[in-house]
């Protein structure tokens, strides 16, 4: 049986890739104003990439097969 699930959590991208970023943006040593622009530059870019499977930055549907046993995150 195939069974689809949408999620809604509006922070749970959006603080995972802002956290992501800062972490590497902070490895590189840059002076804070610079890390801040750097930062913000590479979060929205990231957060486009995620649109494939994030539908207004929040909703992400997943479709479970429990005859087969996998989930598959469906495009938005």
């Amino acid at each position: 049986m195939k069974i689809k699930v949408t999620m809604k959590d509006p922070d749970t991208m959006i603080d995972a890739v802002r956290e992501t970023v800062e972490r590497d943006v902070q490895a590189m040593g840059l002076p804070d104003d610079e890390a801040e622009s750097l930062i913000e530059m590479r979060v929205e870019k990231e957060q486009g990439k995620l649109g494939k499977w994030f539908h207004y930055s929040e909703y992400l549907a997943v479709e479970f097969d429990t005859e087969a046993m996998t989930a598959t995150v469906l495009d938005a």
